[in-house]
């Protein structure tokens, strides 16, 4: 894969970039920047070489027609104050442009209105690729979070025009890669979510890897109903009782310690009052939402003597307080060691970006990532198309 960082010789180029501006809208307006303020640093990088930026994205599920809430204006709006540049939003039909047009436009960054307007952009249409390509001299894909859709402007788009990474898409790339293939050991994973069946793959796939996967989150329930242990009402997933019995043997062949909670906090429904528990107290009538003390104590201990960690997913229902003490507590652990620069630490899943937004740790961290599916199928060891496409 060869980087955008690499070139120099970009004046006057007319560069295709790829970018994920796939943010939240409410009543058209952004509710959380962080994917736009994540890939400034590549549009600076164009704009100081000198290039001309054509910005392909999508926001929502459009399926192929145009849905005038879904517009990229306001990104548009956004990315300009950041920048301080005039930017040419083109709502022409994408099919009446091209390199004439767009040398007639004296602004050095042009966004094109949401891709996914067009049908062909998800049917990775070789026509509509050659359509994209013509545009422009190169192409870059700074939108790791897309790369696991096999999409037009993803993937058929490179293979007519030299193909570059881009800034933000080499350090996700480069983060992933120091918790699955380049580790500093001893290496630690803290996997959490509602479904264990959701994440089994990515669990087989780092076990071999790592050298503890401590299990949280309504996933921690299956592990402790096998046990032996009533759950009460608590969120479990049904007919996984193979599953588990398959994580266990395999963590027991690879000698990858396995841990789950040994003390819960516990309440009978979500706004209820927090009861620390042990497993073996668990009543018919409640509900696990929390990691208690004596386990919030056994991961702190993991964590000291760790020096990569992958986090992906709360240790509780954090959205109440009363039971956000263990997800805070790893949090703050984390931070601690990533001070004391004794740990490398990569943060994925929306819940856990949250959460340490909430705490206003993310710069505490080595890496988050905002990129969802496309981070979850790289950790179960699957190929990305858009990243196979720049190979």
């Amino acid at each position: 894969m060869q980087s955008i960082s690499r070139l120099t010789d970009l004046a006057g180029k007319k560069v295709i970039l790829r970018l994920d501006l796939n943010v939240p809208l409410k009543n058209c307006k952004i509710t959380d920047t962080t994917r736009i303020d994540k890939v400034l640093p590549t549009i600076k990088f164009l704009l100081n070489q000198n290039s001309k930026i054509i910005i392909l994205s999508h926001v929502g599920r459009p399926k192929g027609k145009i849905i005038k809430d879904l517009s990229l204006k306001p990104i548009q709006e956004d990315i300009e104050k950041k920048l301080n540049e005039k930017i040419n939003l083109i709502e022409k039909n994408i099919y009446e442009i091209n390199k004439d047009l767009i040398d007639n436009f004296s602004e050095k960054i042009l966004l094109i209105e949401n891709i996914r307007f067009y049908p062909e952009e998800e049917k990775n249409d070789t026509n509509f690729a050659k359509h994209l390509a013509s545009l422009g001299d190169i192409y870059v894909n700074d939108a790791f979070s897309c790369s696991h859709r096999a999409h037009t402007s993803v993937c058929e788009i490179s293979k007519f025009l030299p193909s570059f990474s881009g800034l933000q898409l080499d350090l996700e790339i480069g983060a992933l890669k120091k918790i699955t293939s380049n580790i500093i050991k001893p290496v630690t994973c803290i996997i959490g979510g509602s479904k264990i069946s959701t994440k089994i793959n990515i669990i087989k796939n780092l076990i071999p890897k790592f050298d503890n996967i401590v299990i949280v989150g309504a996933m921690a329930n299956n592990l402790i109903e096998h046990n032996g242990y009533n759950i009460g009402k608590s969120l479990k997933e049904e007919n996984v009782s193979s599953i588990v019995n398959e994580i266990l043997s395999y963590s027991k062949k690879k000698n990858c310690r396995l841990i789950f909670p040994e003390d819960v906090v516990v309440a009978n429904d979500l706004n209820g009052h927090p009861k620390i528990k042990e497993l073996n107290q668990i009543k018919l009538d409640e509900m696990i939402l929390d990691i208690g003390p004596k386990t919030v104590e056994s991961i702190c201990n993991i964590i000291d003597n760790t020096n990569t960690i992958l986090w992906n997913g709360p240790a509780g229902y954090f959205e109440n307080p009363n039971f956000a003490n263990g997800s805070t507590a790893i949090a703050k652990k984390i931070v601690e060691k990533y001070k004391e620069d004794k740990i490398y630490s990569v943060v994925g899943g929306g819940d856990t970006v949250s959460l340490i937004n909430s705490l206003n740790a993310v710069k505490n961290f080595n890496f988050v990532s905002t990129a969802g599916g496309a981070f979850l199928e790289y950790l179960e060891g699957k190929e990305l198309p858009g990243i196979s496409a720049l190979n």
